[in-house]
């Protein structure tokens, strides 16, 4: 439920492009030409962990990475990826906000600079059956990501029926029944055509997939001082306009599925909150086991925070 998105970070890193491109040219003029960006879109690099690897050996420099990646370097970011542990965007980012500056650090300890934060939207549920409640979900074969134990095991603990396997078979075992469900951002599921397999798209934003850009410290440190904070705020900025573009096409990847077939299955007030029930029975093992006990906790206690301020707010 949190890792292990290969062929999603690719296509993040596919959206993400014109924006690194638009940041590689502010770079090379703001610095006059000292700093050279040189892209390489459409995955051509490998999945998350393989862009973690070379950077790691030093053969690339920086990378657009979802929480796959992020994770091989720093678990505590898989807490703003907590299941239905979110309302929206707004609570994801307060969340991120406060959770920032400590993760930014932990990062920075492991050798690397978080230059921007981004997301590739909500994951949902597609499935081959209307799925508007966990019971409904429950009856279906659930893939999930190889290697991927503790998600497995807190998705069985739930009442799921998780199928784990590498992303190259899930299209095949969409087609010969292996598997009937997966989660994707509808970004994700129109791009790869795997809804053409799932015609039915539960309204539930489950979890969000978290995204940032990471430059080795080393590399970040060659940099001259004088030209890093512009550097860092152009950066920043584009993060920011990456979140707008990402949020703002969301009802036009799902209409443009819509069109094509898929039908999206409503989940009103009672049937949201059997479903956060049914997740929480599974938060003792992700807290703990998919990301550290005291990430969890700090997301759940920024969380709340930010809840009481914004009803004393409305008063």
């Amino acid at each position: 439920m949190i890792r292990k998105y290969s062929s999603i970070a690719l296509l993040l890193a596919l959206a993400w492009f014109l924006v690194l491109k638009e940041v590689a040219a502010q770079w090379g003029k703001a610095s006059g030409g000292k700093v050279r960006v040189l892209l390489y879109p459409g995955g051509r690099q490998g999945d998350d962990p393989d862009v973690v690897r070379k950077m790691n050996l030093g053969t690339l420099n920086a990378g657009v990475l979802t929480s796959a990646g992020l994770g091989e370097i720093e678990r505590s970011v898989y807490a703003l990826s907590i299941p239905l542990a979110f309302n929206d965007y707004e609570e994801v980012y307060a969340v991120l906000e406060k959770m920032r500056p400590k993760l930014e650090a932990q990062f920075e300890a492991k050798g690397f600079i978080v230059l921007n934060w981004a997301d590739g939207g909500w994951n949902h549920f597609f499935t081959k059956s209307p799925a508007a409640t966990p019971e409904q979900m429950k009856k279906l074969k659930l893939f999930t990501w190889a290697g991927d134990v503790k998600t497995a095991e807190a998705y069985k603990r739930m009442g799921y029926d998780p199928r784990p396997a590498p992303s190259t078979e899930l299209v095949t075992g969409l087609q010969t029944g292996l598997f009937e469900s997966f989660l994707a951002p509808p970004q994700v599921a129109l791009i790869t055509r795997y809804y053409e397999q799932t015609r039915y798209m539960t309204e539930l934003p489950v979890q969000i997939l978290m995204g940032a850009t990471v430059i080795r410290k080393e590399t970040w440190e060659r940099i001259p001082a004088d030209l890093r904070p512009q550097l860092l705020k152009i950066a920043r900025d584009a993060g920011s306009k990456l979140q707008k573009s990402i949020r703002d096409g969301y009802q036009r990847d799902v209409d443009a599925m819509k069109k094509a077939g898929l039908t999206v299955v409503p989940v009103d007030a009672r049937s949201r909150e059997l479903w956060r029930r049914s997740v929480e029975v599974g938060y003792p093992i992700i807290r703990g086991g998919v990301m550290p006990a005291e990430a969890f906790d700090e997301a759940l206690r920024y969380r709340d925070e930010y809840r009481r301020q914004k009803g004393a707010a409305k008063k």
